[in-house]
């Protein structure tokens, strides 16, 4: 009679939907009818008259029963998993390490929405990572990550960056966090310190206050520095600085100015060389920089996130193999887009006595006039397994659509407009 209230007591409460009867409820009865207990076929016509049958029966209540669901004897210890459990120490993966498989990874990718993010997105989804997407603007700003990875891996969350309750909410199944989060511009409703150092420091401290985050990696860019003439490049420096004190186990990649089909580098050359008769650059485009492409940077944010802990607490330097002035940035790209070179050479004190909003800000001149390189005793590359791309080829492929008449066309088509004396 005892096992005939059960059954019953489970097929009913699966029926009303109750949390505490679920699927697992639903297996454990059919377990029963299937030792001929009492037969399914006796059980399933009758499900209308199920509350009426347990109120005659005397049934336990809900709470005693999932008590009895969880703790008693009828649940075979063979179901139950032999792996120890440590939280937050650990992935703990599944299958062949395809978009398919399981990961162990279930990452909270701040900044997914932007130019670096949707590589790192990608990179994630392929290995079987399950993302958390945290978007501000439109609906449609996450969707076309979703098409990345498996079906349900992708999960976009609209979250405010100043309410620390929707970014505990974006954070509460995470075991990896990654802050991509960056602006190269002010505006009126974020400034640097709340973009690179409030927003990091938040997300930071809610990590560590959260118990079961393994790893924290931050995004920052090279050149930061508390010393800096630049405005972005202090908060980014703080930023780092506020990221480490409240997890010290986070890991900072800083690198050198991105190139890709979405970059703000060498597009922004191209795009003034189409558009104005010259292309200004300031002081001569004399800096020196380190570029580096996307899918460099996102697969070394993928290496610290698999490594066995070896990249925890520690600051990556991240710059392309070749060095280049600016100028010589700008003859690589007229190379590349079939133009004569077109250059002008604007006086620092003039680009200066000139900036504005509309033509160059401030800060973005003083960040013009730095160099970009990886310092000699930094980790870099090399200490995570990759080797960067040189600018050539694929890594710079997306300006053929700056050539005049079509990627296959241009104006210096047959010329030859590199080598000596160019």
């Amino acid at each position: 009679k005892c096992d005939i209230k059960f059954v019953c007591f489970c097929v009913c409460e699966f029926g009303r939907g109750r949390s505490i009867a679920g699927t697992q409820a639903l297996i454990v009865a059919m377990r029963i009818a299937a030792s001929k207990i009492v037969s399914a076929r006796q059980l399933l016509p009758c499900g209308s008259h199920f509350p009426a049958l347990l109120q005659s029966l005397d049934c336990p209540s809900p709470s005693s029963a999932g008590e009895f669901l969880r703790n008693g004897s009828l649940i075979s210890a063979r179901y139950a998993s032999s792996l120890p459990v440590k939280a937050g120490q650990y992935y703990i993966s599944k299958g062949t390490g395809g978009r398919s498989s399981v990961s162990g990874i279930i990452a909270t990718v701040f900044g997914a929405t932007g130019f670096l993010g949707r590589y790192v997105v990608q990179q994630l989804a392929k290995i079987g990572s399950q993302i958390l997407v945290p978007y501000r603007g439109s609906e449609d700003s996450p969707r076309h990550l979703k098409l990345m990875g498996d079906l349900g891996q992708i999960v976009p969350m609209r979250y405010n960056p100043r309410d620390e309750g929707t970014i505990k909410g974006a954070l509460a199944k995470s075991n990896v966090v990654v802050n991509l989060l960056g602006r190269d511009y002010e505006t009126r409703n974020f400034s640097f310190e709340d973009v690179h150092i409030s927003i990091p420091e938040c997300l930071s401290r809610l990590s560590r206050e959260h118990g079961g985050i393994i790893k924290y990696i931050q995004v920052s860019c090279l050149g930061a520095s508390p010393l800096s003439p630049s405005k972005l490049l202090r908060t980014k420096a703080q930023g780092d600085t506020m990221a480490l004190l409240n997890f010290p186990e986070a890991t900072i990649l800083r690198p050198a100015p991105i190139v890709g089909t979405e970059d703000r580098l060498l597009n922004r050359l191209a795009m003034q060389a189409r558009k104005f008769p010259f292309l200004p650059l300031i002081g001569g485009g004399s800096a020196k920089l380190q570029p580096v492409h996307v899918v460099d940077v996102a697969a070394a944010v993928i290496a610290t996130v698999r490594d066995d802990g070896t990249s925890m607490g520690k600051i990556y330097e991240l710059g392309g193999p070749d060095v280049f002035t600016i100028k010589e940035l700008a003859h690589l790209m007229f190379d590349t887009i079939r133009e004569h070179p077109r250059i002008l050479s604007i006086p620092i004190g003039v680009a200066k006595v000139l900036a504005s909003p509309l033509t160059y800000p401030r800060d973005y001149i003083d960040q013009l006039l730095l160099d970009y390189l990886v310092s000699p005793d930094a980790l870099s590359f090399k200490e995570l397994g990759i080797t960067p791309l040189k600018m050539q080829g694929v890594a710079i492929e997306h300006l053929y659509a700056y050539r005049t008449g079509g990627p296959s066309a241009g104006t210096t088509m047959g010329e030859q407009i590199a080598g000596p004396g160019f």
